[in-house]
């Protein structure tokens, strides 16, 4: 029952069984929608609630990887009143992402992203941007997207100088604190400020009001997507008028549009061809070109709502695996003395290692790659089906709403040697030589997968190793490292770390 309690306690929400009885007699008068299709089995559901009893709704992740091991990899749950089927497991996901990749590449309707992203309606899409639309806008949106991020110079070595401008000024931040105790979160500024620069044009002083004001309300949109009343909202959107988590989420996206508005009007005043220095640059310029098209797609709401996908979305996922990264190494100090040998014997004194090296530095890799499995930062993000789809047996009408479970991929115990121990030789041959591994899905698969998958990949390594070659990451004095906080992830959008300090000694 633990979705029912994370509310028990609320008086407010009692008001809303009254109106989830109505919902429910409307729901069941009318029948299933999908009576007459071959859903796969699961857990019987109960009126109203469906099978949300069996969710720990702040680690969904979990719960669905315990029903598995009743019903299997493949089965069916109802969250409320919506039929969900859940892919659990590496063959079963991976089957979904790789070889239907054109029947699982869509979106299902998300109340909260609905109101986040429907701008004012303009054609028959349900959510402008790139993350959460689906159709011709999407594809044509991340089609441009992909195209914009190659000519800023991501995966190039132009973004490469970034990064090194960029880990100057944290680790010059870092030296600030004098040797004394701060938080991890302060790791997030350097991530930030690359994507900040790819959408800007320009990299932001760590101390600038913008930058903080972002920095702010980025945090708390993730906070705010995390709260088990947002979920709540999710699964019964009639009744928000009776919520209001999702109404102080808005708020907050609103404020950054502001922000985001200003960024626009400010690029359309100095557009030039020849000079395109960000994404909005990019973005303005491509509607100038199709401003006399009947129906572009690339209209002020869709703008505004790319532009927004990767300045939220695009800077949460690297910046906390940045601060997992700092916390493991801190509970494992002979993982983070070998990294540090190797960097010493491959790098020469005094040099920086180039995102090349990373061939050179197959345990410093080997590292990376583990962390990424170990944390299962975004456990899912829902897919549904873009046509009536036939998968192991089951008829799946489209629009079937389904979670494909990564954390079951990177925790599958078929796939990883000791899947719930941070082991970096799963990632390691019997030589010693980097492995890699089909099953590392951090960053999903097929064509719903990460589009800053190289960007980031370039940033952990360069933010990781130059970390390392100036610092020494310890627990605060009076924290063993027993103390040290793995297990329980604060739940957000993405899982971070409980709120910790690390310690940093500079090294000789």
């Amino acid at each position: 029952m633990a979705f029912l309690t994370s509310f028990i306690c609320d008086p407010a929400l009692i008001c809303l069984l009254c109106g989830l009885v109505l919902l429910g007699a409307l729901y069941f008068s009318t029948g299933s929608k999908n009576s007459a299709c071959k859903l796969p089995p699961g857990p019987s559901p109960l009126p109203i609630i469906g099978n949300l009893h069996l969710l720990d709704i702040r680690r969904q992740d979990k719960s669905l990887m315990k029903l598995a091991e009743e019903y299997g990899p493949v089965f069916t749950l109802h969250f409320g009143f919506q039929k969900v089927v859940v892919l659990t497991g590496y063959e079963a996901v991976k089957e979904a992402l790789v070889n239907f990749t054109e029947e699982f590449v869509d979106r299902p309707a998300i109340p909260i992203f609905e109101e986040i992203q429907h701008g004012n309606g303009t054609g028959p899409w349900r959510n402008n941007g790139v993350f959460f639309s689906t159709g011709e806008l999407w594809r044509t949106t991340r089609r441009f997207t992909m195209s914009a991020m190659r000519n800023l110079g991501m995966g190039k070595q132009l973004m490469e100088e970034h990064i090194f401008e960029e880990l100057h000024f944290l680790t010059e931040m870092i030296k600030s604190h004098q040797g004394e105790p701060f938080s991890l979160r302060s790791f997030n500024i350097a991530p930030t400020n690359i994507t900040f620069h790819m959408v800007f044009g320009e990299r932001f002083d760590y101390k600038d009001p913008t930058f903080l004001s972002l920095l702010r309300l980025i945090d708390e949109v993730m906070v705010l997507l995390g709260s088990p009343y947002l979920h709540f909202f999710n699964f019964y959107p009639l009744l928000g008028f009776f919520l209001k988590t999702h109404k102080i989420l808005l708020r907050r996206i609103e404020d950054m549009r502001i922000i985001l508005r200003n960024y626009i009007k400010a690029s359309r005043q100095d557009i030039n061809e020849n000079n395109i220095r960000s994404y909005i640059d990019a973005m303005v310029f491509k509607q100038e070109e199709e401003k006399n098209k009947k129906e572009s797609l690339f209209h002020d709401e869709n703008l505004v709502a790319s532009i927004l996908d990767l300045v939220v979305a695009g800077t949460e996922t690297t910046a906390t695996t940045l601060q997992w990264s700092i916390l493991l190494m801190m509970k494992h100090p002979e993982i983070q003395k070998k990294v540090q040998e190797e960097i010493g014997r491959v790098v020469e004194p005094g040099s920086r290692a180039t995102y090349e090296d990373r061939r050179r530095l197959p345990f410093t890799n080997a590292v990376i790659h583990e962390v990424q499995r170990f944390i299962t930062l975004l456990p899912h993000v829902p897919r549904c089906t873009a046509v009536d789809t036939h998968f192991r047996g089951y008829l799946l009408p489209k629009g079937t709403t389904v979670i494909p479970s990564l954390t079951s991929v990177l925790l599958d115990k078929t796939q990883w040697e000791t899947p719930y121990e941070f082991n970096p030789n799963h990632f390691l041959d019997a030589n010693g030589k980097f492995l890699k591994k089909d099953a590392f899905l951090a960053f999903s698969s097929g064509r719903r997968s990460c589009m800053g998958e190289s960007l980031a990949k370039m940033e952990l390594f360069l933010f990781f190793v130059g970390l390392l070659q100036t610092f020494t990451f310890r627990a605060p004095p009076g924290v063993t490292e027993s103390d040290l906080d793995l297990t329980v992830p604060q739940t957000t959008f993405t899982l971070r770390p409980q709120p910790q300090s690390t310690w940093a000694v500079l090294r000789k």
